[in-house]
């Protein structure tokens, strides 16, 4: 997937035109670990970049997710919460989180954002 870019705390996003795809990565998942529940946002929520949508907890722990990008909550995995083994055995397909109507251009609303190989080295660098 050499089109998602990556945020620092860990959620990544695809774009389709204006559309933002957006989820949370392998590494995240990995970390967390016997994931038990997720809550998604309302449709029609608008979000900035860095506003908490959401929770993801495991039995260790919880954590809050980020919109690395500005959109208005246009749909939601609602399957997911059901079935959270998507969210292990294909974070970057099946195991989406929600999409996004975007606000402003789409190429510069990622331009903050990190490629694989940047992200790649962040995981590295946090794994340490």
């Amino acid at each position: 997937m050499s089109d998602v870019r990556f945020a620092k705390s860990h959620e990544w996003v695809s774009l389709d035109g204006t559309i933002a795809t957006i989820g949370i990565s392998d590494f995240a998942v990995k970390s967390l670990t016997d994931l038990v529940y997720l809550e998604l946002p309302k449709l029609g929520k608008f979000l900035k970049p860095g506003d908490t949508f959401g929770v993801v907890e495991s039995v260790k722990s919880a954590s809050d997710l980020y919109s690395p990008v500005a959109g208005t909550v246009r749909e939601v995995n609602t399957p997911l919460a059901q079935d959270l083994g998507a969210l292990s055995d294909d974070p970057y397909g099946a195991g989406w989180l929600l999409k996004l109507d975007l606000e402003g251009d789409p190429a510069a609303t990622i331009d903050g954002l990190m490629d694989r190989a940047a992200y790649d080295a962040f995981c590295a660098s946090e794994s340490h």
